[in-house]
């Protein structure tokens, strides 16, 4: 991996140290957050398409919609007229669209069942087989759904190590995604737990305006020791 500075190239890479210290230091800072918010894996499942391009308090409310109806389950997904099923997840938006991703995801459940016993790279490569699961939402159901030591890749986690100097902001998904799995333990509890304090973090302080102060990576952050060598103070 590389990141070009003006005229010359610098390699980047992602050390097990560093990522232990800022795993360490977030843990520290927010506890553990016990993710990913869902009762069953189906549920997962779900939010990992509703969230797509949008918040999760969004999400949060489509999911209550199907709830209410007793309706969060495979059979009322696949029998709920489809612009009934869009009108309930109206709240997470893209509603029409999303609609036709979460019925291809349950019609690809339905057919295939015994997913569980599948190897994480067969399975991952029939998630991604469906039309509207690309590899964030395939490696959210990996990780929450499924229990596998799958890293998820999202803007936040592109942002937050961006910012830190360790990663190319526009390097590939799965480079990214193999170079954070293969500089920690292969471990989905980790996994899942970093991930929920990445996107915590993002929320709190390294947002795309960011909020400097109090921030508990500052010290190493190579964005904030740019701004301050630019003689820019801390938001």
């Amino acid at each position: 991996m590389e990141r070009q500075t003006g005229r010359q190239t610098i390699a980047v890479k992602l050390s097990t140290a560093d990522l232990m210290m800022i795993y360490r230091q977030l843990l520290g800072r927010y506890e553990a957050q016990h993710w990913w918010p869902g009762e069953t894996p189906f549920e997962v499942m779900v939010g990992a398409v509703l969230t797509q391009n949008t918040a999760w308090s969004n999400v949060e409310k489509a999911i209550d919609n199907l709830k209410g109806l007793d309706a969060l389950n495979l059979e009322s997904l696949l029998t709920m007229p489809p612009d009934s099923l869009a009108a309930q997840i109206r709240p997470a938006g893209y509603f029409n669209v999303k609609t036709k991703r979460l019925l291809n995801l349950c019609r690809f459940l339905q057919q295939n069942p015994g997913l569980e016993v599948l190897d994480t790279d067969e399975l991952r490569a029939r998630l991604l087989s469906i039309h509207g699961i690309g590899p964030e939402t395939a490696d959210d159901i990996l990780l929450y759904a499924f229990d596998r030591p799958v890293f998820v890749i999202d803007a936040y986690t592109r942002r937050l190590f961006g910012r830190l100097g360790l990663i190319v902001h526009d390097c590939g998904y799965e480079s990214l995604r193999a170079d954070f799995e293969a500089a920690l333990r292969s471990d989905s509890t980790l996994f899942s737990e970093y991930h929920a304090l990445i996107v915590v973090h993002a929320k709190a302080h390294c947002r795309t305006k960011p909020v400097c102060v109090s921030c508990p990576l500052s010290e190493q952050c190579r964005y904030r020791m740019d701004q301050l060598a630019n003689g820019i103070s801390a938001v």
